[in-house]
C-alpha cells in the first residue's frame, strides 16, 4: 500500500446535502475498497483562480489514505463521471 493525499473540488452551486454526499462518495470508495483514510478534511469553500465549468468558487476537500493503485485508479473514475467535481488531484507521497 502506498501512500496518497487526494484533493477535490465540488461546485457551490448544489445544495449543501448534494455536496456532503458527493465527498461522502469519493471518501467511502476508499474505504469500501480496504483503503485506511489517515485524515479527511472539510477545507470549505474557497474562490478558484479561474472559472471552471462556469463555476467560481468551490468546496475544496483533502483526503490523506494508505491505499493500493486499484482503489485509486476507481477514485479517478469515479470522480471523473461525477458532474459535482469540478476537479481533482492526487499525489503519491511514496514517490516524492
Amino acid at each position: 500500500m502506498n501512500k496518497y493525499e487526494i484533493m477535490f473540488i465540488v461546485k457551490t452551486t448544489i445544495d449543501e446535502q448534494e455536496t456532503k454526499k458527493s465527498a461522502t462518495n469519493l471518501k467511502s470508495i476508499i474505504t469500501d475498497m480496504k483503503g485506511e483514510i489517515i485524515e479527511f478534511k472539510e477545507m470549505g469553500r474557497k474562490q478558484l483562480a479561474y472559472p471552471i465549468k462556469k463555476e467560481i468558487t468551490g468546496f475544496y476537500y483533502l483526503i490523506v489514505c494508505n491505499s493500493n493503485a486499484e482503489t485509486i485508479l476507481e477514485f479517478e473514475r469515479k470522480a471523473r463521471i461525477d458532474e459535482n467535481i469540478l476537479r481533482h488531484l492526487i499525489i503519491n507521497l511514496d514517490k516524492e
